[in-house]
């Protein structure tokens, strides 16, 4: 038996919250219908929490390394053992001489099964003032030579998968710190360009054409020479973020300056500037939430562009250098094609970056159609 009243007052009901709805809920509700959006925050939030945990994700220490292990081929877990309880574990590794150049090479020994174990203690690791030994996955009573190489190991043995952990870290933190900071200059500089005119936008506007006319790569090599070689990690970190985000403000800085002009004479703007409201509210509070599908457009492109930048710069030797580990400074090793050759796994940084990369751009498209919700 159907009832027709209920229909109509479910759809009722709909209208309504849809015409009381913030802006905020409307967008959230036209997100919510782009899958590909949605799968692609899925991944990001994933990325994300895999670089926050990156540390307590690792299976060994990033820059442990051991001539005697290097090249060694991804192992595989098995999960159930022989009478089909579930016991992950891994076969260990049998060292054989090789009476020609007598290097030790590590081979899977069938015979031995070493079984793992949630929640181990392994090296130390400190973020931010915290310091644990705990990881996810440690072995029970191993022997020399054996690990957890889920993606294999690199020339000096070191593992890849933790190394992999900890160069997510890196590159994505970097792509978010340095489109923040691009994002303040464009957001200011555009905004105050356009605002108040006059010699102001004029000299604005020459130093967007001066920063945008430099030539990218021989910049980038003269800054990178520039940076002292005593520095550590942490300050060719920071370095670098302000480098990229310093050459990246420009075409952000013209949108919103494009945008502010024709915002500039509306009566909504007129009208905040009678009531007295100073130029940065104005700004922040009234101008930028009327055009912010563009601003998250602009965002989305600039982010993978970021990370782009970073990943480009340590692969050609000019941006983070090692001991610090970037996908940059990962497929540095995939360089060389006789040592791809023999270790194809060396390129496993490579599926990461293809994969937020992507997942930025559909997760921008997104949300530059959700932020126009009546569009």
């Amino acid at each position: 038996m159907r009832f027709p009243f209920l229909r109509r007052r479910s759809t009722a009901s709909a209208a309504e919250r849809y015409a009381t709805a913030t802006q905020l809920q409307l967008t959230w509700w036209r997100f919510r219908r782009h899958r590909l959006a949605m799968v692609s925050l899925v991944v990001l939030v994933l990325a994300y929490g895999m670089a926050i945990m990156a540390d307590f994700l690792t299976t060994m220490d990033p820059h442990d390394t051991n001539a005697a292990t290097s090249y060694i081929a991804p192992q595989g877990i098995h999960w159930r053992d022989d009478n089909g309880a579930f016991r992950p574990y891994i076969y260990g590794l049998k060292g054989v001489r090789d009476l020609k150049t007598f290097k030790l090479n590590y081979t899977v020994d069938t015979s031995r099964k070493v079984y793992l174990q949630f929640l181990a203690h392994n090296y130390r690791w400190s973020v931010l003032g915290f310091e644990s030994d705990l990881h996810l996955v440690g072995l029970r009573n191993p022997q020399r030579g054996d690990g957890i190489y889920l993606l294999g190991t690199d020339q000096l043995g070191r593992d890849l998968w933790s190394r992999l952990m900890v160069a997510t870290r890196v590159s994505l933190f970097i792509g978010l710190t340095g489109v923040s900071i691009s994002l303040f200059l464009g957001i200011v500089l555009g905004g105050i360009s356009a605002i108040y005119g006059g010699w102001v936008d004029l000299i604005v506007q020459r130093l967007i054409e001066v920063v945008r006319s430099l030539p990218t790569i021989p910049l980038w090599l003269g800054l990178a020479a520039a940076l002292p070689s005593s520095w550590s990690v942490t300050q060719i970190y920071f370095a670098i973020t302000i480098i990229i985000s310093l050459l990246a403000w420009t075409d952000l800085a013209r949108v919103v300056r494009g945008k502010f002009l024709s915002l500039k004479e509306e009566d909504f703007v007129l009208a905040a500037e009678l009531a007295g409201a100073s130029q940065v509210r104005i700004i922040f509070r009234h101008m930028l939430p009327s055009f912010a599908s563009h601003i998250i457009a602009a965002v989305s492109l600039a982010l993978p562009a970021m990370i782009i930048s970073e990943t480009s710069l340590s692969f050609l030797g000019l941006g983070l250098r090692p001991p610090a580990i970037s996908w940059g400074v990962l497929l540095q090793d995939a360089q060389n094609i006789q040592t791809l050759a023999l270790a194809p796994w060396l390129l496993s940084a490579a599926v990461p970056v293809i994969f937020v990369i992507l997942a930025f751009n559909f997760l921008g498209d997104g949300l530059r159609d959700a932020a126009d919700p009546y569009g």
